[in-house]
């Protein structure tokens, strides 16, 4: 049950940012459109019943992130999240109606096959349950330069592949750092309680991360097309996540020969997002 439970939770969270990122980018696709960075942008979202919908799945896949993070490791809980395109994808064609042909099915077997392969390999575990404040003032700042820096390198460029994959990176940088400062404030709540919870300084900041997360991640699917901001989502939030893992938590993963089939592994996630997120639908037209 040690892996069993974090792995059952961090599917659920999986699931639900799937559903949240097809209603949010419906959504987002109906209000008009922006060159700069609006916060006003949510006000619009907040007229459209599909966005509230997706929100509520961000309610839902938060607190199984909680409990995931909470009984698990985070290099072995977030890159789960891998599969949110696939099931995104999936679920996207349902909504339009659209069958996924041959090469998606293909492309979503890679990515599952390749998360299997590369955790199974590695093996994320053990690690420390207190992270010491050294530890986190350097996460809190090598993160915060990364976002500042690749959203104003986005926010510099027209709408396109390269503002969306900036703004994507930055997203995916955010989320990873949210998971982390979580899942300490779980390991508070788990010790201290509610007051202590409510009291520690992680639990504000794992919030404020996740606002300018979401926040971000509108402004990225405005930003240009899916091809370019989903992969830089999926696969920066795994990598930043088990860096984090390893820098803070102090998590391992098998190291020697069990490195080539992390590596087959890798490459076969990479193949499929970069498949899925080239051909995926429209969620306007259904195309």
């Amino acid at each position: 049950m040690g892996v069993v439970l974090p792995v059952l939770f961090a599917l659920l969270a999986a699931f639900s940012n799937a559903l949240a990122t097809v209603l949010q980018r419906r959504a987002a696709l109906s209000v008009p459109q922006t060159q700069g960075f609006r916060p006003g942008l949510v006000v619009d979202l907040l007229r459209r019943p599909v966005w509230i919908g997706g929100m509520l799945a961000v309610v839902v896949a938060g607190v199984g992130q909680a409990v995931a993070l909470a009984t698990g490791p985070l290099s072995l809980v977030q890159p789960l999240f891998v599969l949110e395109l696939p099931l995104a994808l999936l679920l996207a064609s349902l909504m339009t109606g659209r069958r996924l042909p041959h090469v998606m099915w293909l492309a979503v077997g890679g990515v599952v096959v390749g998360l299997g392969v590369a955790l199974a390999s590695a093996a994320p575990g053990g690690g420390t349950v207190d992270v010491p404040l050294d530890r986190w003032v350097f996460a809190l700042v090598a993160c915060a330069g990364a976002v500042v820096l690749l959203t104003g390198a986005g926010l510099r460029r027209p709408v396109g592949k390269a503002r969306a994959g900036c703004l994507g990176a930055a997203t995916a940088v955010c989320y990873a750092l949210t998971a982390g400062l979580m899942k300490d404030s779980m390991r508070v709540l788990d010790t201290d309680g509610v007051v202590g919870f409510l009291t520690t300084w992680q639990t504000y900041a794992f919030a404020a991360a996740g606002v300018c997360a979401v926040l971000l991640l509108e402004h990225s699917m405005q930003g240009g097309p899916l091809v370019a901001s989903q992969p830089a989502l999926t696969l920066g939030d795994a990598t930043v996540s088990l860096l984090l893992g390893v820098v803070l938590y102090r998590e391992e993963v098998r190291a020697h020969w069990w490195v080539l089939p992390q590596l087959l592994g890798v490459a076969l996630i990479v193949m499929g997002v970069l498949t899925l997120a080239r051909r995926g639908i429209d969620l306007r037209t259904g195309q």
